[in-house]
């Protein structure tokens, strides 16, 4: 989640969705495997709700074999 890994960086949740959502090259940079507050899917490529961003990131993960929870 953000959370964990802004507390790992040393920087504020906030900040870690922001660099994530403002990712210019998602593929190279793997930010769909930043998930939400409490486990939630989050968002990806600067979108939050749901639409053809997180179309992506949902098969992006089920590409990869990641599993809720």
């Amino acid at each position: 989640a953000c959370g964990v890994l802004a507390q790992a960086i040393g920087a504020a949740a906030r900040a870690v969705g922001g660099a994530c959502g403002a990712n210019p090259i998602p593929l190279v940079v793997p930010c769909q495997r930043v998930a939400g507050a409490g486990g939630s899917l989050g968002g990806f490529m600067g979108a939050r709700n749901e639409g053809f961003e997180l179309s992506i990131k949902r098969w992006l993960l089920a590409h990869e074999g990641a599993r809720r929870g």
